[in-house]
């Protein structure tokens, strides 16, 4: 849908982060607390499937697509 958009790529350092997690540290929404409320205003995109769940843990190799904001790789140290 937003193919067109630079990738953004995400190092962790964990086994995941979760899709709220990712929008806070993005800057795309202010605290913690507004995940729910921007994931039911904004269709965003979790390997190209619809995900509305602030709690959605996202894995190495993940793309999220967020409108707007554009599109993020979710990677590791490792590389996998």
């Amino acid at each position: 849908m937003w193919g067109d958009v630079m990738q953004k790529e995400i190092e962790i350092n964990t086994p995941f982060i979760t899709l709220g997690q990712l929008l806070k540290e993005e800057g795309i929404i202010g605290t913690g607390g507004q995940a729910k409320w921007y994931l039911r205003e904004h269709t965003v995109l979790v390997n190209e499937e619809p995900d509305d769940r602030r709690g959605r843990k996202l894995y190495a190799n993940d793309v999220i697509e967020v409108p707007d904001e554009g599109s993020f790789k979710i990677t590791t140290k490792s590389g996998k």
